[in-house]
């Protein structure tokens, strides 16, 4: 069995026909408006600015952070923020940024007794080789293994309807991804609150469509946040206690065994959590004044323009967000196909 991204299930079948043209290495400018009815794209290539036209609808696809960045630097957003950077308001949209959710997560980490962990494997070329010809010669071995190939969903505490944390449990371990694997065995079990309260916002810092957005997610910013990830560590220590995982594991690494406190778990927090890269809902569909989409995924009193992607969540899922955001993009596609035959049908009839 191999993962299908998006692009080889969807993209690569598609690009077979004649109606479709792919461009690499490009970076969109803004969207082109005539009044309020969406037009186009500008957008740069290999230092040339080229526009675009659309004969029906724009549609923007570029997730919870490109997306509302785009719509800020296309005069679409909260108007006092595009003034400050010289863009003429289309739309002032004060939702647009607005309302980031994201999955928070934290972990404890365990010594393992024996060395046969991915810590061994990324620290060794020759164990990495090993693992390399193993996957192409038999698909057998480490890099058979997704990014954390045993999950768990559990409720930090009674009388929940549903299970509040996840957990992701990997043969190997880190301080926070990205950086080196530990030169000890080792694994590690990441705990995530499902349904974070914690809300941020995403916001252009400049006019040149190639700055970074300020992207400020305020993690933790409430208590139940703070209690839910705390608890959730505490049941992560309690599985690794158990008589089965203590054949495997010596000692606690990360917090260590001296964290007993609320204070001390939140301290370890601030220091190793990070992103789950799960950012949704800064172009949140809704019918009130925060939304930036109604529930055809059209853009808040403009013509011509749809966001589809996870920036649309009115919150985020409460587990990954891959198949929310291709569920978003499959019905996406039929309210397309239903509004061209909408408009079919009314020509039709006027003909």
């Amino acid at each position: 069995m191999r993962r299908c991204s998006a692009a080889v299930a969807y993209l690569r079948p598609a690009m077979k026909r004649s109606n479709l043209r792919v461009e690499i290495r490009a970076l969109a400018h803004r969207i082109l408006f005539e009044g309020r009815r969406a037009v186009g794209l500008e957008y740069s290539q290999g230092g040339v600015v080229h526009r675009v036209r659309a004969r029906r609808e724009v549609l923007l696809a570029g997730g919870s952070i490109n997306s509302p960045q785009l719509l800020q630097l296309s005069g679409i957003g909260p108007g006092q923020l595009l003034q400050e950077h010289g863009i003429a308001v289309v739309h002032d949209l004060p939702g647009v940024g607005e309302n980031l959710q994201d999955h928070l997560n934290s972990r404890v980490v365990y010594r393992a007794r024996r060395a046969n962990t991915l810590n061994e494997i990324s620290r060794s070329w020759l164990r990495q080789t090993h693992a390399g010809l193993s996957y192409v010669l038999a698909r057998r071995g480490a890099l058979m293994m997704g990014a954390a190939p045993i999950g768990l969903f559990a409720r930090t505490r009674p009388g929940l309807d549903s299970p509040d944390v996840q957990y992701q449990f990997l043969a190997g371990s880190f301080v926070k991804p990205g950086e080196e694997m530990h030169d000890f065995p080792g694994c590690q079990a990441t705990c995530i609150p499902c349904r974070p309260e914690s809300r941020g916002w995403l916001r252009i810092r400049s006019p040149d469509p190639a700055a970074p957005p300020t992207i400020q997610p305020n993690y933790l910013s409430t208590q139940a946040d703070k209690d839910t990830l705390i608890a959730g560590l505490r049941i992560a220590r309690g599985i690794f206690h158990t008589a089965a995982m203590q054949k495997y594991v010596s000692e606690e690494f990360l917090p260590g065994s001296l964290t007993q406190s609320d204070e001390e778990f939140l301290d370890h927090i601030r220091q190793t959590a990070g992103t789950t890269y799960h950012p949704t809902s800064t172009c949140m569909m809704g019918p009130h004044e925060r939304a930036v989409v109604d529930t055809e995924l059209r853009v808040h009193g403009i013509d011509g323009l749809r966001v589809i992607d996870a920036s649309i969540m009115p919150t985020v899922v409460s587990g990954n967000t891959n198949a929310a955001t291709i569920m978003i993009a499959e019905k996406g596609a039929d309210l397309i196909l239903a509004a061209r035959d909408t408009s079919a049908a009314v020509n039709a009839r006027a003909a």
